[in-house]
């Protein structure tokens, strides 16, 4: 491209930067614009239903003559598929804006959207209304994009952070997302690395599983969570003449904290959790600051052992052994987990 010699680098690039920014707020606009048609198209297929009689038969060929009118006049986008979306995205934000709307008197709510429509149509598919607001909130908030938002959903982000928090802590996910402000609001069990094409059948070691991870840091950040920064690998200290080596070393700006990863594809040992609190110890007393929260530790292994964690560290000990998974784990099995818990913790409140 040609560059006349008398402008400045620095000018041209700010006025680029200024026609870019233009052009995804256009973009996010129209989306706002697709997305708000599409419910109040929604709204009028739900409400011309409600106006004729033998309601399901006649809504099922009203959604097929409507078909055949849009795409005649305005082409694709308008097949039954997708007025059926529109009629189900209605009839489950509707509720959600309009919590009162069966009161003549109410105040109905303007509807806010603030995903792209493929994404709404991503959410509606999930039955679990929890679920589904927590998928939203994250979505907004972490601005993922479709196939982020599928595979947080797939590997079961959801029952998996539920699982490392208590009753109130799961309500709060549904209504808030994902808030740290405590180190065990960082946890998940398990933690899904199907992205490191490491294969369970073929042997590799755990330097072959750090490797990769580094390999796939970004994905790696995304599976760990809000406010993580990469800061080492094999970080290397030396206390009393002798060298050790951390295998990976984060930060959450969230926190303030530093987050230290070990990676154990064995046996969980009292010595791998020994070994945690001494790097979790050095980094408290020599490294971090007094304006910063206490270490973190994080002992990933491949098959966790919670009474050996429960009788080798103290209860107050900022140090957590977890599970990986190098496969999507099953929804089904996720949700069971979580059953599970709500029983157990409801007997031991009862």
């Amino acid at each position: 491209m040609k560059q006349t010699k008398n402008l400045d680098g620095s000018f041209i690039k700010e006025v680029r930067e200024l026609i870019a920014a233009a052009r995804s707020a256009v973009v996010k606009n129209v989306d706002f614009i697709q997305v708000h048609t599409c419910f109040e198209i929604g709204r009028r297929i739900v409400e011309h239903e409600q106006k004729g009689s033998a309601r399901a038969q006649y809504g099922k060929q009203l959604i097929v003559d409507l078909s055949v009118n849009l795409t005649t006049e305005f082409g694709q986008g308008f097949s039954e598929r997708n007025l059926r979306n529109m009629r189900k995205f209605y009839l489950v934000y509707e509720a959600h804006f309009n919590p009162i709307r069966q009161m003549p008197s109410a105040k109905l709510n303007k509807p806010v959207f603030n995903l792209s429509w493929s994404q709404y149509i991503f959410l509606i598919g999930i039955k679990d209304e929890d679920a589904r607001s927590f998928y939203e909130i994250e979505a907004v908030q972490n601005s993922w994009t479709l196939p982020e938002l599928e595979r947080q959903f797939n590997s079961g982000l959801y029952e998996r952070l539920a699982l490392s928090r208590d009753k109130e802590g799961v309500r709060k996910l549904a209504k808030e997302g994902q808030v740290i402000t405590k180190p065990n609001d960082l946890l998940k069990e398990p933690y899904v690395l199907e992205f490191l094409g490491l294969d369970e059948s073929i042997k590799y070691s755990e330097s072959d599983l750090e490797s990769a991870i580094i390999s796939k840091i970004e994905n790696f950040l995304l599976e760990l969570g809000k406010g993580f920064l990469f800061e080492a690998r094999q970080k290397r200290f030396t206390f009393d003449e002798d060298h050790f080596f951390v295998d990976l070393v984060f930060y959450n700006r969230l926190l303030q904290a530093y987050v230290l990863i070990d990676l154990k594809i064995g046996k969980l040992t009292h010595q791998d959790l020994g070994q945690m609190q001494m790097y979790v110890n050095y980094f408290d007393r020599y490294v971090k600051t007094k304006e910063e929260a206490s270490t973190i530790g994080i002992v990933l292994c491949h098959k966790n052992r919670e009474a050996l964690v429960e009788i080798t560290l103290p209860k107050d000990a900022n140090i957590h052994a977890k599970e990986y998974l190098l496969y999507l784990p099953s929804k089904e099995e996720l949700k069971q987990k979580l059953l599970d818990w709500t029983k157990d913790q409801s007997e031991k409140e009862s």
